[in-house]
């Protein structure tokens, strides 16, 4: 699938293609209420998630990282689920849930390596720039450190830091341009269609659509 001789970097989404959740958002949201006293439904947290995270407004690019490493946007999105899911629960207990949760999202054992992932970036390690580009935060970094693979990547472009969101292809040409490359020169490789596949495309840049239930990151090779 890669052709050494015209790629010279390969980026990587993260959550969905290099690792995922142990249990579903809504058995972890459930599981941080009861490290706070709060008696939630996981399957109610889940779908509600789900809803609200679609409902989030999409975000104008800004020149530079945005404020507080995005933690007030996760704490709008918790307080919105809890509204809809537990609409009982006052607001110190919201409080309590976000940051309980907050740290809970970073923690070893809540995200789990796809079995192919180690593999895959050792073949890869070496002959190409390897990058993340994730519409995550700096907990990004612990994640991928407790999961044993940051040591692969020379950089991540994560949404907060960089300033834009996939699906705007803005982040991508801010990532080909921080290293000195043209958007031929690399491939990017990710699990959702408009965030990933459509956005990179749009920046200019060569894509390996994943699709688990097709195929697997071995494909790379």
């Amino acid at each position: 699938m890669i052709e050494p001789d015209s790629l010279k970097a390969v980026f990587f989404d993260a959550a969905g293609t290099l690792f995922y959740l142990t249990k579903t958002v809504g058995d972890h949201y459930a599981l941080v209420g009861e490290e706070v006293g709060l008696n939630l439904e996981a399957k109610k947290l889940d779908a509600a998630f789900y809803s609200v995270w679609a409902k989030m407004p999409p975000r104008q690019a800004i020149d530079g990282p945005r404020e507080n490493d995005d933690k007030d946007w996760w704490r709008e999105l918790a307080d919105q689920v809890l509204s809809d899911a537990a609409p009982e629960v006052g607001e110190l207990d919201r409080d309590n849930f976000f940051e309980v949760a907050y740290e809970h999202f970073a923690e070893s054992g809540v995200w789990e390596l796809y079995p192919d992932v180690i593999d895959v970036l050792r073949q890869l390690h070496g002959r190409f720039q390897l990058a993340i580009v994730s519409n995550f935060d700096g907990r990004l970094r612990v994640i991928l450190e407790r999961l044993g693979i940051s040591k692969y990547f020379g950089h991540f472009f994560i949404s907060s830091e960089i300033g834009a969101d996939k699906p705007d292809p803005e982040i991508f040409r801010r990532a080909v341009k921080f290293l000195g490359l043209q958007p031929r020169d690399v491939l990017h490789v990710g699990d959702d269609p408009e965030r990933d596949w459509h956005a990179a495309a749009a920046g200019g840049l060569s894509i390996f659509r994943l699709d688990r239930t097709k195929n697997s990151l071995r494909d790379l090779l």
